[in-house]
C-alpha cells in the first residue's frame, strides 16, 4: 500500500463512482457483448468493421472499469469536520474578495477527484486550494498564478 496514491474525496463521489462501476459492470458489459455478438454474426472477421468497433469498444469499457476500480480501491473518505473549526478544512466553502478587482467569489475546497474550477469546486492540491487550507476569516491570501501574484482576503468560512 506505501506506493500507491490515495484519492480524497467526499462520501458523494465514492458512492457516485460505485454506482458507476456497477452500471459499467452489468448494463454497459452485456450491451458490448451483444454488439460482438452480433458483429460475429455479419461472418468474416478480417473484414467486418462492427466487429471491430465493438472489440475497440470492448476495450474501451474495460479500461473504463479499471480506472474506476483503481479509484474505488484508493479512496480516502474525507469526513466534513465535525468538530468546529474557523479554518479552511477540506470541504469548506469559502467566500474570498479580490484585493485587486474588489470581487467577491466562493469556492469550495474539494479532493482533486471532485475538482471543477467551472463550478467553483477548487482542489486542495491546487496552488489557490494549498494557500486557504488552515487559513481563518479575515485573513489574507496570496497565490502565484501566471498572471502574477493575486491576493484575496477571507470574507467568510462556511464548514
Amino acid at each position: 500500500m506505501s506506493g500507491e496514491t490515495r484519492y480524497k474525496m467526499s462520501q458523494e463521489r465514492y458512492d457516485e463512482l460505485v454506482t458507476e462501476l456497477d452500471y459499467l459492470q452489468t448494463v454497459r458489459e452485456k450491451e458490448v457483448a451483444e454488439q460482438i455478438k452480433e458483429a460475429r454474426s455479419f461472418g468474416d472477421l478480417s473484414e467486418n468493421s462492427e466487429y471491430d468497433e465493438a472489440k475497440t469498444e470492448q476495450g474501451k469499457l474495460y479500461s473504463k472499469i479499471a480506472e474506476v476500480k483503481v479509484l474505488i480501491e484508493n479512496a480516502e473518505i474525507i469526513e466534513k469536520a465535525n468538530v468546529a473549526t474557523t479554518s479552511v478544512v477540506l470541504g469548506s466553502k469559502v467566500t474570498v474578495k479580490d484585493k485587486e478587482e474588489g470581487v467577491e467569489e466562493s469556492y469550495q475546497i474539494v479532493g482533486s477527484q471532485e475538482a471543477n474550477p467551472m463550478q467553483g469546486r477548487i482542489s486542495d492540491d491546487s496552488p489557490f486550494g494549498k494557500a486557504l487550507l488552515g487559513k481563518e476569516k479575515g485573513d489574507m491570501v496570496s497565490v502565484e498564478a501566471p498572471a502574477g501574484i493575486l491576493r484575496f482576503k477571507i470574507i467568510d468560512i462556511d464548514n
